[in-house]
C-alpha cells in the first residue's frame, strides 16, 4: 500500500505503522479461505504469497530478480508501473492490468511453473489491495492535499502527508467462513468480472477514508483501525475470489454449481464507462423527471424519495404491475455504456418501461446499441406494458443503453431497465 513512512508525533507512541504490513495481512486472510486442493497446488509458494510475493510491485527496485513479475509488455522500459497502484480513469486500462497478470498466472500453472504463477498472483493481490486502499481513492490526489483543503488538519497534523497514516497499521485480517467465488471459466470472463469486484472495493474504501482522517486528527488509534479493517476485509474477499479463480482456471477444475452461476450476469450494479473514476461527471446528470443520475435497484421519485422498481408487464393477455428487485433507472439522452468480455456472452436481456404510477404520463424510446450500431429499440408509453429486449451480443465489445424522450410529459419519464442481464 504505502511507499512512505511518516512520523506522527504522539500518535505513533500508541500505534506503530509498518510499511506494507496491510498487504501481508490482507493476502494472508484471503488465502486462508482457499480449499485444501488449492493450497496443496501452491505448495511451498502458499506461505510466500502472503509473506513476500504480494509486495513485488512495491519492491521492483530493491528486488530486481522478481521485478519482471510486475512488468507489462505494453509498458516497455517502465520498472515501476503506477497503474498497478492507483486505479486509472479508464476502465480498459485497469482491465488490461488484471487480465494480463491473470493470464500470466494461469499459463504458468498450466505449464507446471507454480513459482512463476505465485509471483504473478502476488502482483494481482497487490493491485486489488492498492485499488481498495483508503489512501488510493481520490483520483490524482493520493497524498490528500485536496481532502485536507476540505478537512483542514489539526496543528499536530498540519504539513504532514496523510497517505501512509491512512492505510498503514499493524492488524490481522480474517474473513473466516467466506466462500471464494468463481469469477469465470476463462481469463477473459474472469478478469472482466474481477474488475467489477474491484470497483466494489474502491467504493467501500472511499467510505472509510474520511472517518480515518477524522480519527487521525483526533489521535484515536482504535477508530483508525476500525475503519482500516472495514476496507481491508472487503479487499481480502476480492483477493480470495481472484486467487481461487486463477487456481481453478490453471487446474481446469470447476465445481458444477459455481460454473452454473457464471452462466448469466446482471449488470445493474456495474459502473458504466461514462462514470469516470466511478462517479458521474456533471455532464451526465439530468434534470427531468428529477435532477440526478442513473441509479441501481430503485427509482428516485422527484429526486427525493427512493421507491422500489415497479413496471407494467404483459401477463395472460392483460397487463399487471410487477415489482423488480434489480434494475437501472436512468434519464433521457444519457447513454450508459458497458465493456463486454470478448466471446463470453451471447445474449443481452432486459425489461424496459416506465415506473408504474409516477411514469404514467411519459413516453420513452429505449434503444440498445452494440459497438455503436442499433441492436433493438422500442417506444413505450407510461401505461403500456414494458418491452422485453433480447439481443445478440456475441460479437459486441461495447454495449450501450439509451433512453430518449418521445413527447408527452418529460417530468414523467421515469425510465427503467429492469433485470438487465448478460447470458452465455
Amino acid at each position: 500500500m504505502a511507499v512512505l513512512l511518516l512520523c506522527l508525533g504522539t500518535f505513533t507512541s500508541r500505534h506503530a505503522f509498518a510499511w506494507g504490513q496491510p498487504h501481508l495481512a490482507i493476502t494472508k486472510g484471503a488465502l486462508e479461505t482457499l480449499p485444501t486442493w488449492q493450497r496443496q497446488l501452491l505448495g511451498s509458494e502458499f506461505d510466500l504469497l502472503a509473506a513476500k510475493h504480494c509486495m513485488i510491485p512495491d519492491n521492483v527496485y530493491s528486488d530486481k530478480a522478481n521485478a519482471k513479475y510486475a512488468a507489462m509488455e505494453s509498458s516497455p522500459g517502465e520498472v515501476y508501473l503506477q497503474k498497478l497502484h492507483l486505479p486509472q480513469a479508464e476502465q480498459v486500462v485497469n482491465l488490461e492490468s488484471l487480465r494480463y497478470f491473470m493470464q500470466k498466472a494461469v499459463d504458468s500453472i498450466k505449464a507446471g511453473h507454480i513459482g512463476d504463477a505465485a509471483r504473478f498472483m502476488g502482483t494481482i493481490c497487490h493491485v486489488i489491495e492498492d485499488f481498495g486502499s483508503p489512501s488510493h481513492t481520490v483520483p490524482g490526489d493520493n497524498q490528500f492535499t485536496l481532502l485536507q483543503q476540505f478537512m483542514p488538519p489539526t496543528p499536530v497534523m498540519e504539513g504532514k502527508l496523510l497517505h501512509g497514516p491512512i492505510e498503514n497499521g499493524d492488524f490481522a485480517v480474517s474473513i473466516a467462513g467466506y466462500q471464494p467465488r468463481l469469477l469465470g471459466t476463462t481469463v477473459e470472463e474472469a478478469s472482466w468480472r474481477l474488475l467489477h469486484r474491484v470497483h466494489e472495493g474502491i467504493i467501500n474504501a472511499r467510505s472509510a477514508t474520511v472517518p480515518i482522517m477524522q480519527a487521525l486528527y483526533a489521535d484515536d488509534a482504535v477508530t483508525v483501525e476500525k475503519h482500516q479493517l472495514r476496507a481491508a476485509t472487503k479487499d481480502a474477499q476480492v483477493v480470495a475470489d481472484a486467487m481461487h479463480t486463477i487456481l481453478c482456471l490453471g487446474a481446469g477444475k470447476f465445481e458444477t454449481a459455481a460454473k452454473e452461476k457464471c452462466e448469466r450476469t446482471g449488470i445493474f450494479t456495474f459502473w458504466p464507462v461514462e462514470a469516470v473514476h466511478l462517479y458521474y461527471p456533471q455532464s451526465h446528470f439530468f434534470s427531468a423527471p428529477f435532477w440526478g443520475h442513473a441509479s441501481s435497484n430503485g427509482v428516485m421519485e422527484g429526486g427525493v424519495k427512493a421507491v422500489p422498481i415497479r413496471l407494467r408487464v404483459a401477463d395472460k393477455g392483460g397487463v399487471v404491475e410487477k415489482a423488480f428487485a434489480s434494475g437501472i433507472s436512468t434519464g433521457m439522452g444519457k447513454a450508459l455504456t458497458f465493456h463486454l468480455p470478448k466471446g463470453v456472452y451471447h445474449r443481452f436481456t432486459a425489461i424496459a418501461g416506465l415506473q408504474a404510477g409516477i411514469g404514467d404520463k411519459g413516453r420513452v424510446e429505449f434503444i440498445v446499441l452494440g459497438d455503436g450500431k442499433p441492436l433493438a429499440n422500442a417506444v413505450v408509453n407510461g401505461t403500456d406494458a414494458a418491452h422485453a429486449f433480447e439481443c445478440d451480443v456475441s460479437a459486441v465489445s461495447l454495449l450501450q443503453l439509451n433512453a430518449i424522450s418521445r413527447g408527452l410529459d418529460p417530468k414523467s419519464n421515469y425510465a427503467v431497465w429492469a433485470e438487465p442481464e448478460l447470458i452465455k
